[in-house]
């Protein structure tokens, strides 16, 4: 048993399993994604349970994938979700395949042919989806549920060998047409599929189902806990009889357990309506940054450990639950806001004027990299005549809960002066092009004098102009402006994407952000966090918002 207590009924389950004889060094987990599709957060936090698992009990943990389906599946989600796993930050043991098992499948099937547990039914699958019945009607039995045996394993062998299309034969279990239970209704065991497998090629016809194969795997690996969501709760009873079939009593046999999901608000997890949003264009690929799939979380921006740490703040429940979005980014703002560098760029600029610094001059300022560590220590900013700043932060007259730049008042440039708003320069429709200001030379941040030590209410962020890096920034948004856009299966999700998910803007930036890797994520003060996108060049760099400072979907929810 570990040291810690149950956190929650899923470890309380292990534990009273340790309790009641399982020996502690027999314990094995497992995650068993399917490759047809990148991971989202809904597997994150799957991920998260089992791994975390593995870590709590120091257990190995199996990376299994499910790959029956070889219309669907592709190396390239094997690639992928290997990778989004890894940036989570969890090793796996074993690197497993159902594919590795389809032998031993094959043999098992056969066994329960022989011992009358098996058939060929030969009805087209609209003709067996029938005779299944209904919840509150018995099914009906096969016309085809009583052939012989070596019928059976002839056509089984001829379907194995290719012999047949896709829609002629396939293998079901003989359980119980009358169950309350629809799935324990003769379920179908194997179909052909003419497709060749992202591991085994043309090697195979017949592809063994998820039932068959999910618990037949976690045996052969002995996994001691399967842990699934609750939409598999049904077909538990379905786990058992398979393993009833083969286990050996002196093997560990693997128990399923469910635990419920939880969603995200303003998001669809669904592979199906995912890979639409790609088709239709929606959204620029699997990893678009507004697709919460882990490598579009990444791209955003999202630190892997705050994702862990949503994760964990959730726990694991009984019932489906929709979690606030806002609840995963006060995760990413809260590691965000201890480990991003600060730096400054300006979103929206008009040219801020100091009228009575000298023509020509250029200085360099100290800038702190960190206000949370001082040992990331300080970088150069420079500053000139000539600076940007935010249009918002500017008015020519304000009442007196506007705390920034305004004609007569005083505000502090960040790192360097303090400056007096002078006045402004119009266009012909009004349009403010030019802001003027003095400048107090000795209140220099930092310099010591009593100058500089004067307070004033308000701090501006700034870039010279003369120095400043253009930048593309990508300020993305959610992708559905409901919380629940497939609430409803009559209704078409689509309808509720949000418009105005990405906007792209021009800003200027101090020259630090020039040298910025790939994937870095820093803070733009004062508006926000902002992560270097993989289509940066030397030439053009380009951000994306990973997140606000602070919420600004609570008041629209309400």
């Amino acid at each position: 048993m570990s040291d810690k207590k149950p956190a929650n009924f899923i470890e309380e389950i292990i534990e009273a399993d340790l309790e009641n004889g399982l020996n502690p060094d027999h314990l094995r987990f497992r995650f068993p994604p399917e490759p047809n599709g990148f991971l989202h957060i809904g597997h994150a936090s799957a991920i998260c349970l089992n791994f975390g698992l593995g870590e709590k009990y120091n257990k190995p943990v199996n990376l299994r994938f499910d790959d029956t389906n070889p219309a669907k599946e592709e190396s390239k989600f094997v690639q992928a979700i290997q990778k989004d796993i890894e940036w989570l930050g969890y090793k796996w043991d074993n690197l497993c395949y159902a594919s590795d098992y389809f032998q031993q499948l094959y043999d098992w099937a056969i066994q329960l042919i022989k011992e009358g547990k098996a058939y060929v039914d030969s009805q087209s699958s609209e003709q067996i989806a029938e005779q299944k019945g209904t919840p509150t009607q018995p099914g009906t039995n096969s016309p085809y549920r009583n052939r012989s045996i070596d019928d059976n394993l002839k056509l089984f062998e001829s379907m194995k060998n290719g012999e047949f299309g896709e829609s002629e034969h396939v293998l079901r279990a003989k359980i119980d047409m009358s169950s309350s239970n629809m799935l324990m209704r003769d379920p179908i065991m194997y179909r052909v599929v003419n497709k060749p497998h992202h591991r085994t090629g043309n090697d195979w016809k017949i592809y063994p189902m998820y039932d068959w194969t999910h618990g037949e795997s976690d045996y052969l690996e002995q996994i001691t806990h399967s842990f699934c969501t609750l939409e598999f709760l049904p077909h538990r009873e379905l786990y058992n009889w398979f393993l009833d079939q083969i286990v050996d009593k002196d093997k560990i046999r693997p128990k399923q357990r469910e635990f419920a999901r939880r969603n995200v608000s303003h998001t669809v997890t669904s592979k199906r309506k995912l890979q639409k949003l790609v088709d239709d264009g929606i959204v620029s690929g699997w990893d678009d940054p507004r697709m919460t799939t882990i490598s579009g979380m990444r791209r955003r921006g999202y630190p892997a450990q705050a994702i862990r740490n949503f994760a964990d703040s959730i726990g694991i429940a009984k019932r489906d639950n929709l979690v606030d979005m806002n609840h995963l980014e006060y995760f990413v703002r809260d590691y965000l806001n201890k480990e991003a560098d600060r730096v400054m760029a300006v979103l929206d600029p008009v040219k801020l004027v100091i009228t009575n610094y000298p023509e020509g001059k250029e200085e360099i300022l100290q800038a702190e990299n960190s206000q949370e560590d001082a040992s990331r220590g300080y970088r150069e900013v420079p500053f000139s005549k000539v600076l940007y700043i935010e249009r918002e932060d500017y008015r020519e007259e304000a009442n007196k809960k506007f705390f920034r730049l305004k004609n007569g008042k005083e505000v502090r440039l960040k790192n360097a002066y303090i400056i007096k708003g002078e006045g402004c320069v119009k266009d012909e429709n009004g349009v403010i092009t030019e802001i003027h200001a003095t400048y107090d030379p000795e209140s220099k941040s930092g310099s010591g004098t009593e100058a500089s030590m004067r307070r004033v209410k308000g701090t501006l962020h700034w870039v010279s102009a003369a120095h400043a890096v253009p930048v593309e920034v990508r300020l993305y948004d959610r992708l559905f402006n409901v919380p629940q856009p497939d609430a409803d299966k009559d209704v078409d999700f689509m309808q509720f994407v949000n418009k105005e998910s990405l906007k792209t803007i021009t800003a200027f930036g101090e020259p630090a952000l020039k040298d910025l890797e790939v994937g870095k994520t820093v803070q733009f003060q004062r508006m926000g966090y902002f992560s270097v996108d993989r289509d940066s060049t030397s030439e053009n760099r380009i951000f994306n918002r990973t997140v606000t400072l602070r919420d600004t979907w609570a008041k629209i929810d309400q």
